[in-house]
């Protein structure tokens, strides 16, 4: 289940020359941005894609060529584009062959993504790839089923709290949001106490859990 007031992912772009040295900067960049936005899962497809793409660049359009890294969502699908400004030099998908030493960049992609391709512009060539992930909404969350369980908690809230309309439907959505998860953990609190437990034992010993999921899925990226 994705959260109401969602995840925005913002598309964005990083103009670069097309150098090997670049490239080791852009795979940190992408790893930045995916745990940002929650993709865990596709970083390491992400970052073969950006390495392949721009190596490509690099290979057959020239070292110090004025290039584009361009990252977005397309539904629940991760875009990455690489824009480079020779129309001629076309990225082709090579048949297996063990002994090429080099061509066998969208070999790799075309293993990792669900698909690619290529968009001629008038100015530039638009080298694109897009990986599934498991959102089942563009700006949901993404494979946890604590948070998952948690939305299915703050939609009883969010039902029975007043609505503002002065504000802005995505401030609006976000504030009210967080106002019902604090209503949901007070009235948890509250529930221990009335059956005789010790709330704040029970509020410590959350937090610990907390900590130390968040810290495990950190190790994991």
């Amino acid at each position: 289940m994705d959260c109401t007031v969602g995840l925005p992912r913002k598309p964005w772009d990083l103009p670069f020359a097309a150098e090997p040295e670049e490239v080791s900067g852009l795979r940190r960049i992408m790893k930045l941005h995916l745990g940002l936005w929650g993709l865990h899962e596709v970083i390491d497809a992400a970052q073969l894609c950006v390495s392949e793409l721009v190596s490509n660049v690099i290979t057959h359009v020239g070292p110090g060529t004025p290039t584009t890294l361009a990252v977005s969502m397309n539904g629940t699908h991760l875009r990455i584009e690489v824009h480079d400004p020779d129309s001629r030099a076309l990225p082709t998908l090579l048949g297996p062959d063990l002994d090429a030493e080099a061509g066998r960049g969208m070999s790799l992609i075309d293993a990792v993504v669900d698909r690619w391709g290529v968009q001629l512009l008038a100015d530039r060539k638009v080298t694109w790839c897009e990986l599934s992930t498991n959102l089942t909404a563009p700006n949901g969350h993404s494979g946890s089923p604590r948070v998952a369980r948690a939305e299915e908690v703050l939609d009883l809230y969010r039902v029975a709290m007043p609505l503002h309309t002065t504000a802005g439907p995505s401030r609006l959505n976000s504030a009210t949001a967080e106002e019902a998860a604090i209503d949901a953990i007070a009235d948890l609190l509250h529930w221990l106490r009335a059956h005789g437990r010790d709330a704040d034992e029970a509020l410590d010993r959350a937090q610990m859990h907390f900590e130390a999921e968040v810290g495990l899925a950190g190790e994991s990226v």
